[in-house]
């Protein structure tokens, strides 16, 4: 009788196909998801000058809206993620796809700066928060043997998704106007997030019993984050991901003023202007670094790779800055400057999950991706307190290679012995 009943048990095999298929299908979905936010925070420069004629405001006062939507985007994302791991990823970046493209749709409609601060910072960045640490961390979880590819591709989505809406956006802009533009791209992006985002799921029995594993395929214990925050290793790659934030953006967000000052502004390369060819190079190759070095971190180690990638930054710098009379190598180096930052999006999500399980792992990253808010906070105000002080931009340099330096050398040295160390360890998984 039992013999009988035995055909009628799918094969292993299929199952593993279909999850493979499944797991390649969420990546997918989750990517969509990612790009339907990213032009909230890409494209604002676009929205800054037609907003403030609108508004009848000045530019600082209106660049609140800005660090709102990054401010709520980053350091409510402890809460966000734990309400994704208690009501599940699809219901929540549901809702999060959809805040985000409203935020725009109410902002087409406000009369008043505290009214464009409450719907496209706070809402804006209430939502793109949600889907954000939603997706990474559910890629995390459905690509145990991949996850610096998995969260390095999901991460590339929000980097260059609005590569896609840049140049619609700005036609859009100058045809009819910032009102009808926010309406119009804000229902786009909330109905195409929103419908990507009925797709996701959590992993299945049979994928989660795998996923529970380290890069080198070794169990590892499920910790909560209130067990998480109390290891050194946690607060060790928050400060090496706050370093590495904050160099970056010393730089980068400082670049147009001081590519003027090296006189490179209105030199033409390759029959471009230097700077705008600069930034498209640059947003192409901070895309493309989150999923490639991502996959190099699940073959030869995530702190190998950020050794490599971390020190890379830290010696385009000096080299950018060494150079800097040369048209050419600006905008070749400022794109080896970016590959050599963008990657920490794929690098530290993919190394937390490692070390600390995928039960918790979107809550975790929640409480780790704090990090990027602080770099986003002080690495412009730095990087102008600095050069106003100095009156030149060597010590923004020094202090930005610095950073990489040491934070390429607390991977090598310090996190790889104290993970190994924290791996071996005996608890429960």
């Amino acid at each position: 009788m039992s013999t009988r009943l035995q055909p009628m048990s799918p094969p292993i095999e299929n199952v593993s196909t279909l999850s493979t298929h499944t797991r390649w299908i969420q990546l997918g979905l989750g990517l969509v998801c990612m790009m339907a936010i990213s032009s909230p925070q890409y494209v604002w420069t676009l929205m800054t000058k037609p907003l403030a004629a609108k508004l009848g405001i000045a530019l600082p006062e209106l660049q609140v809206t800005f660090s709102l939507l990054i401010i709520l985007q980053t350091f409510f994302s402890p809460f966000q993620g734990k309400l994704i791991d208690r009501f599940g990823p699809r219901a929540l970046i549901s809702v999060g796809t959809a805040m985000s493209g409203l935020s725009w749709v109410f902002a087409s409609q406000v009369q008043s700066a505290p009214m464009l601060y409450l719907t496209y910072g706070v809402i804006g960045g209430l939502g793109t928060g949600i889907v954000y640490v939603g997706v990474v961390g559910l890629m995390v979880r459905w690509f145990p043997a991949k996850r610096g590819f998995a969260a390095g591709a999901v991460a590339a989505g929000y980097g260059m998704g609005a590569i896609v809406t840049t140049f619609p956006i700005a036609a859009s802009l100058q045809a009819r106007g910032v009102d009808a533009t926010l309406w119009m791209f804000g229902i786009a992006f909330a109905v195409v997030g929103l419908l990507a985002s009925q797709g996701l799921r959590v992993p299945p029995a049979h994928d989660a019993a795998g996923a529970n594993v380290n890069e080198a395929g070794s169990p590892v214990a499920n910790l909560r984050p209130s067990q998480t925050l109390r290891t050194p290793i946690f607060w060790l790659m928050f400060a090496m991901m706050t370093m590495m934030s904050t160099s970056g953006l010393m730089v980068t967000s400082q670049m147009a003023t001081f590519a003027a000052d090296f006189g490179v502004t209105k030199v033409l390369v390759f029959g471009m202007a230097a700077l705008p060819l600069a930034l498209t190079i640059d947003r192409f190759t901070n895309g493309l670094t989150r999923p490639l070095f991502g996959w190099v971190s699940d073959k030869v180690g995530r702190e190998n790779t950020m050794f490599f990638a971390f020190a890379l930054e830290g010696v385009a710098m000096a080299l950018w800055l060494f150079t800097r009379d040369n048209a050419v190598l600006f905008v070749l180096l400022s794109g080896v400057v970016f590959f050599g930052w963008g990657e920490i999006f794929s690098l530290f999500p993919a190394t937390l999950t490692d070390t600390f399980g995928t039960r918790h792992a979107t809550e975790n990253y929640g409480w780790l991706y704090i990090s990027q808010g602080i770099g986003s906070i002080l690495g412009g105000p730095l990087a102008a307190l600095l050069h106003q002080h100095a009156g030149s931009w060597l010590p923004v340099f020094g202090a930005a290679i610095t950073l990489d330096i040491v934070t390429a050398l607390l991977a090598i040295a310090v996190l790889k012995p104290m993970r190994r160390r924290f791996l071996a360890a005996p608890r429960g998984v």
